[in-house]
């Protein structure tokens, strides 16, 4: 038999295809076809662009009003970059299909833009960036916008010099031109856009405009002068009337529309994400048999993803996909695998293609394919705000594009309706991403998969969610038995028999993600991990497991990348096997163990980004420490050297041969027991690239000198003993430091006592941040006004002998903290600024009252040398709350003190009735006051605070407050809303007989919205019997209020009302409105929340409450009688239908089906319900949420899923 040396063939393959490649050129001429690019699809797409003009063809512009109106404002208001400069370039980027070229119309023929500019110019690019033309094409448009213009200039000449004269003449005058270049899908280079650019930017008049609207971020990154404005799909309601439009035009909706097609239009329209491109081509379709049968057919078959012609949306993204390079092209093909709106990682992305063959990792630094697929439009990168890592996201319909091009090779099974059938037996990469639920079809289909695709030389297999274990073992064990060849495997576990049959015999894997429970937490990594000799890269990051390794782990000796926890890297054993490891989180020297001596560290040569090392006071002399080779490794970035705290003093040749290599950015060196650091750091001035540098718990005799790191820009210190002063002895200009210094935080320093300003080093103009924590002798600081000129942050706690000048101390300082130590020994703010927010609370310091003219919103409490003169100095301030602070308020007010800025004031109630001033007189300080808030629970008597200007007020927890009686709420006639919160007295006083002599209202009649909560002072209705203007009415927990004395004219005008705990009352209104008002009245009502339905759910309340009512809410509540139920169904225009912790609720009312207009059901806490009602749920049903269900409700819910998916 002979021999095979696979190395060897490959690589007279590969030589062979790089021979073919030099003679492509000369065939390619001789066949007349021009040189073959990487871009050689481009000729054909310049023949099937459609050209485009500025001539409105879409008449109503669906949607995107507020970005018009914002757009239309920014290219036609002179303010910013727009008004300084001569010409701005706005690009309008967005996937093909989405809307771009429509915009751009609309905004060329809207009145206000074509006031603002003189001349007006439409272009369409397209492919064709010829510059040449498009300048002829730029001059033959000015001229004839001329009177009496000729275009012959444009005609004749082929000289580009004399063309752009030719336009700069023309615009020379004062002139403002607005030029569209349309559909641009390339630019060149930075230099062919500015010479097109050039005669344009030689006119007189400022703020002229060039619109560029294109596919491509990297086009209009490169064109740019102002923020880019991204096009995405339209929002929902506005697609739907889009959509509807583009089936029926503008009102032909056939009659019975609503009943029979507009639940499936509305289905269809939810998958295409807001495409106006997707929406034309739908409506097409539908248009073609106004049928049920049809339209449910293009729905289950995704009809528009098949159609050829070119201004359908699929053919639309395809030209994008044939304009793309060959190898992009793969790279994006397979992206199809991953489920929708994944969100993708660099590393993620990166491992597959390498381990699908698509890129060669050994060339895999040349280029970036993700962002390159960022610029050409396919991918859109993002930031997670919560971890501040980039990700990237596949618009919906790209995905699909994505799906489509690879449907030869790729598959991904997201749905339990596919079929096997349907699948080309040519397939090698399959992914899984269906629901847990079990379905026979589903099994019956994955059996005929198994018989149809070559599952012996599958190369991927993809599965995304979390199965129950019977159905993942089947899955693998039986359909997957005989995957042998797998290069990827993606797989989430649940215990060992849940990874795949005979899962050691997949040598060939060169990329494993393996995913646990997070309920499981012992579960231990299969043992036989370790003999996948091939593998590249292992994706841990989703594993809950144990965290132990398999003990020869280290066999894995082509591995590149390890994703997983720190404690997993920490855990394999004799890791210096693995030469070719490129990510090492942290190593742990372990006193005694083989395998985890620090000489492990030394054959790992490729190691980048960080890594930690702990249990250094294990290594006993220089030359182990020296066998880490850590100055040989320069791709580290981040290094930390931890020693254990009770370690021994180390030997200083030790942490001397920890020498990194001068790349390093950054370095935390811990708890090191030697009296001397190391000479490579105070010393010698070795690591020049250091940005960061964290010391803690040292007692070295010398610190580095800081100040000759160059590039230093952030410094921590912690727990560092012996150090009494600190101080930064720098070079540069005298008295300038010339340190890159950012940051400097000392935390826990107990004897630390002062920053020294050397005389020659006494300014340092780049700090921005400085933080002291738990530095207990701390007294000075630099912060003269010419120490730290932009600092930025300040944050001193628990700091007690801290002596602060007036804060903030530079205007530059906008984010401040001030923080004492409380009772419970934490931190205890009192003071806080971050440019617009200040609290004071009990801060003795003095304010630098000219730095916070930005203030506003204020809170102060506890402090006594602030008057209400030092707050009138604020004068952006709107916000006020001032708790106790005595002698603020002067106790005679003159009217002398104005804060005309303060809308919005709260104030403990103490304020308005302490002081020998009435309340009336507090409140004229504050002549714009709209919304007061009291609070405090001082016994106290006080009338209605009087100002003409108040439209909101509340009183929140006024214990001890009580009202005194005035009519109609004395001096605030204008109040628009009360709100009254666990007061308790607040209306002791007030008589509350069933005469009307007898009855005082209190509040002005002006109100629209009032909201009472556990009021027990409030007895009868009769005290709201003048407020017929009221909107929203809301009473809760005002167990002794009765519907006495109620004026059935409060409910006219009505449209919120919700009332809790209040026994009967909201029946009783509503029966006493049915009885008083005239025959013909019809309720506004239209949301209704109760938690008692006794006497409301009757024939004569629903039949008042049926023409506007769309929401109900109903809380602690049994199930419904016969006839509720009935009464239930009157309510025709009900739309949101809510039940809330009804505990002993059985079962949902029966007739909700005939609830014709409901669309959403919403059911939380109610625990007993066990089925859905027997007729179902009514067909304009859009959303059905069940929050804290039984188990038969789970079933129901899924089978209602199945049936209808959306």
């Amino acid at each position: 038999m002979l021999h095979f040396d696979r190395v060897s063939m490959s690589s007279k393959i590969k030589s062979l295809l790089q021979g073919m490649q030099s003679h492509c050129d000369s065939v390619s001429n001789l066949l007349g076809i021009g040189s073959i690019t990487s871009n050689s699809m481009a000729l054909s797409v310049v023949l099937h662009r459609p050209q485009t003009a500025s001539i409105i063809i879409q008449d109503t512009l669906y949607g995107r009003r507020d970005v018009f109106e914002e757009t239309v404002n920014r290219i036609t208001t002179l303010t910013g970059t727009i008004q300084t400069e001569t010409v701005s370039v706005l690009p309008i980027v967005g996937p093909g299909g989405i809307g771009k070229t429509t915009f751009a119309q609309h905004l060329y023929n809207d009145g206000r833009t074509k006031k603002h500019f003189d001349v007006p110019v439409w272009v369409c690019v397209s492919t064709d960036f010829d510059v040449l033309k498009l300048t002829r094409e730029i001059l033959a448009c000015i001229t004839a916008t001329e009177e009496g213009g000729s275009s012959s200039v444009a005609n004749e000449t082929t000289n580009l010099d004399q063309l752009q004269k030719s336009i700069a003449q023309r615009l020379k005058s004062k002139r403002r031109f607005l030029i569209v270049l349309d559909d641009i899908w390339k630019c060149g280079s930075d230099d062919q856009w500015k010479t097109l650019l050039a005669p344009f930017t030689k006119g007189e008049a400022k703020g002229s405009m060039v619109l560029v609207t294109t596919r491509f971020p990297k086009v209009a990154d490169m064109v740019k002068t102002v923020d880019p404005l991204e096009l995405r799909g339209l929002e929902s309601n506005d697609f739907f009337t889009f959509f509807e439009a583009c089936i029926f035009g503008e009102d032909n909706k056939p009659e019975h529309y609503e009943y029979e097609f507009a639940g499936i239009a509305r289905k269809i329209a939810n998958k295409l994400k807001g495409s106006p491109l997707a929406a034309k081509t739908v409506g097409r379709l539908l248009q073609k048999d106004l049928s049920q049968e049809h339209w449910h057919a293009v729905l289950e078959k995704h009809q528009w993803l098949k159609q050829q012609e070119n201004d359908d949306i699929m053919q639309s993204l395809k030209i994008s996909y044939d304009y793309l390079p060959f190898d992009l092209k793969k790279c994006f093909s397979y992206c199809g695998l991953f489920p929708e709106d994944h969100r993708f990682t660099s590393s993620e992305i990166n491992h597959f293609w390498v381990a699908t063959g698509i890129i060669d990792s050994n060339h895999q630094a040349d280029r970036d394919y993700l962002e390159e697929l960022v610029d050409n439009g396919f991918l859109m990168k993002k930031v997670s705000y919560h971890r501040k890592l980039n990700y990237y996201v596949m618009h919906d319909l790209m995905h699909e594009l994505s799906k489509s091009v690879s449907a030869q090779e790729c598959h991904n099974i997201s749905g339990l309706d596919f079929r096997a059938d349907a699948i080309p037996q040519s397939v090698r990469h399959l992914s899984i991403n269906i629901e847990d639920t079990y379905d026979a079809n589903f099994d019956q289909e994955m059996c005929k998969l198994r018989e149809r695709i070559d599952i012996a030389n599958l190369r991927t297999l993809m599965i995304f969610r979390e199965y129950e274990e019977e159905r993942i073992a089947k899955l693998l064990k039986d359909s997957f038995k005989e995957i042998n060849s797998l290069r990827v495997l993606f797989i989430v576990v649940k215990s060992a028999h849940s990874f795949p049959y005979r899962f050691s015999k997949l040598i060939h894997l060169q990329y494993l993600k393996i995913s646990s429970a997070y309920r499981d937490r012992e579960m231990s990594l299969p043992g036989t991990l370790s003999r996948f000799y091939h593998l590249k890269f292992l994706d841990l990051d989703g594993w809950h497991g144990r965290s132990d390794l398999p003990e020869d782990f280290s066999h894995l000796v082509n591995l590149y990348n390890f994703c997983g926890a720190s404690k997993l890297h920490s855990n394999i054993c004799n890791v210096g096997k693995m030469k070719h490891l490129r990510e090492l989180k942290e190593f742990h020297v372990r006193k005694g163990s083989m395998g985890f001596r620090l000489t492990e560290l030394g054959p790992l040569q490729e190691l980048e980004g960080g890594l930690i090392i702990r249990g250094l006071e294990h290594v006993t002399n220089k030359e182990e420490a020296a066998a880490a080779k850590l100055m040989s490794k320069r791709n580290l970035k981040e290094l930390e050297l931890l020693w254990g705290r009770d370690g021994p003093t180390t030997d200083a040749d030790i942490i001397d041969a920890l020498q990194p290599h001068s790349n390093l950015r950054v370095l935390t060196i811990a708890n090191h027991g030697g009296t001397v650091g190391p000479s490579w750091l105070c010393l010698d001035i070795w690591l020049t690239s250091l940005e960061r540098l964290t010391i803690e718990g040292v007692c070295w005799s010398t610190l580095p000198p800081f100040a000759k790191l160059p590039n230093l820009k952030v410094l921590n210190l912690k727990k560092i003993s012996g150090m009494h002063q600190f101080r930064l002895q720098c070079g540069g200009a005298p008295g300038k430091c010339s340190m890159r210094l950012k940051t400097i935080e000392f935390r826990e320093m107990p004897e630390l006592a002062e920053w020294v300003v050397e005389p020659n080093c006494h300014s340092f103009p780049s700090l921005e941040k400085i933080k002291c924590i738990r530095c207990p002798n701390l007294r000075v600081l630099p912060l003269s006004e010419v120490s730290c000129t932009n600092l930025r942050r300040l944050e001193v706690s628990m700091c007690p002998k801290m002596s602060l000048p007036s804060m903030p101390h530079t205007s530059t300082l906008t984010d401040l903290e001030v923080k004492t130590v409380s009772v419970t020994g934490d931190p205890d703010t009192l003071l806080r600024y971050d440019g617009k927010n200040l609290v004071v609370s009990g801060y003795g310091g003095a304010l630098a009252y000219h730095n916070l003219d930005k203030v506003e919103d204020m809170d102060i409490e506890n402090v006594s040398h602030i008057s209400l003169a030092d707050i009138e100095k604020f004068k952006s301030l709107t916000d006020l709350t001032v708790g106790r602070c005595d002698g603020l308020f002067p106790q005679e007010l003159d009217g002398s003190i104005v804060l005309g800025s303060v809308k919005s004031l709260r104030l403990v109630v103490s304020h308005l009735t302490s002081s020998k001033s009435s309340s009336s007189k507090v409140l004229n300080c504050f002549p714009a006051l709209s919304v007061l808030y009291i609070y405090g629970d001082e016994e106290c008597v006080m009338q209605f605070p009087s100002s003409s200007s108040l439209q909101k007020l509340t009183f929140s927890r006024c214990k001890g407050l009580v009202l005194e009686h005035v009519e109609n709420g004395g001096g605030i006639q204008e109040l628009q809303s009360l709100s009254i919160f666990m007061c308790g007295k607040l209306f002791c006083r007030w008589p509350m007989g069933m005469g009307e002599s007898e009855t005082i209202c209190p509040f002005p009649a002006s109100l629209r919205e009032l909201d009472i909560a556990d009021e027990p002072s409030i007895k009868s209705m009769a005290l709201l019997s003048n407020l017929t203007s009221l909107t929203t009415l809301r009473l809760k927990e005002c167990r002794n209020l009765t519907v006495d004395g109620f004026n059935p004219l409060i409910a006219v005008n009505l449209i919120e009302l919700q009332v809790h705990s209040c026994s009967t009352l909201a029946a009783d209104m509503l029966l006493e409105v049915t009885k008083l008002l005239p025959a013909g009245y019809i309720s506004r009502l239209e949301k209704l929340n109760v938690n008692n339905i006794c006497g409301l759910l009757v024939s004569p309340i629903c039949n008042l409450l049926a023409p506007t009512l769309h929401t109900l809410e109903l809380e602690r509540m049994e199930s419904l009688t016969e006839e509720q139920e009935k009464a239930l169904q009157l309510l025709t225009s009900l739309q949101n239908l809510k039940f809330s912790y009804c505990e002993r609720m059985q079962s949902l009312p029966q007739g909700l089906h005939r609830l014709s207009s409901l669309e959403e059901l919403r059911v939380v806490s109610c625990p007993e319900i066990r089925w859905m009602p027997r007729e179902g749920l009514p067909v304009s049903l859009r959303k059905l949420e069940m929050i804290w269900r039984s188990a038969e409700i789970d079933e129901q819910i899924e089978k209602i899923k199945r049936t209808n998916p959306d």
